[in-house]
């Protein structure tokens, strides 16, 4: 089952990061990143084409409060999102199980300095130990190799190989992982 999520109110901190709800103020920052080629589509997205677009996104995330933004402490500075996703019945999961599937994104600049595992690291452990989740999926495309390593970094186990219809009007080949409360018995 797809637990309960609100991140209105939340903050969370990593060494690098602060994990927060979107906020108007963000929209240049978010545009700066979602316009740049090449980071929308490993997501799934086309890049961001106008502010206008960027900005009606934003009104999703804000609207939707299960997407933190991600800033960076040494100069607040958003350079990415991790959202905490309804997950399709198809996992293969117990339905009575409750989880979320988290998905991510990260400023083409920020790529390879390990702070994407930070984030979902972090989330991981608020999930699990103040949300009390069962498990948590996540998933990459075959072609996007960076969200691999984020995945196996944090910890999830394969669970099996899918196909996903895309916003970009594409099926995608991927895997979607799965990652278990540690707290919890199975």
């Amino acid at each position: 089952m797809n637990a309960p999520v609100d991140v209105t109110n939340l903050r969370i901190e990593t060494p690098r990061l602060i994990l927060r709800p979107w906020r108007e103020s963000d929209l240049e920052d978010f545009y700066e990143y979602a316009s740049v080629e090449g980071v929308g589509e490993k997501a799934g997205w086309n890049h961001h084409q106008s502010v206008e677009e960027s900005q009606r996104i934003l009104g999703l995330f804000i609207g939707g409060k299960k997407t933190f933004a991600l800033e960076l402490k040494d100069n607040g500075k958003v350079i990415g999102s991790l959202g905490l996703e309804p997950r399709d019945e198809d996992a293969g999961l117990n339905p009575e199980w409750k989880g979320r599937e988290i998905g991510y994104v990260l400023s083409k600049d920020y790529w390879g300095r390990g702070l994407m595992p930070e984030a979902v690291k972090a989330v991981i452990d608020y999930c699990f130990r103040v949300l009390d989740f069962d498990y948590l999926t996540c998933g990459h495309f075959d072609h996007n190799d960076r969200s691999r390593r984020v995945v196996e970094k944090c910890g999830f186990q394969f669970l099996k190989k899918v196909v996903t219809a895309t916003v970009r009007g594409v099926e995608e080949p991927g895997k979607l992982y799965v990652l278990f409360n540690p707290h919890k018995e199975k």
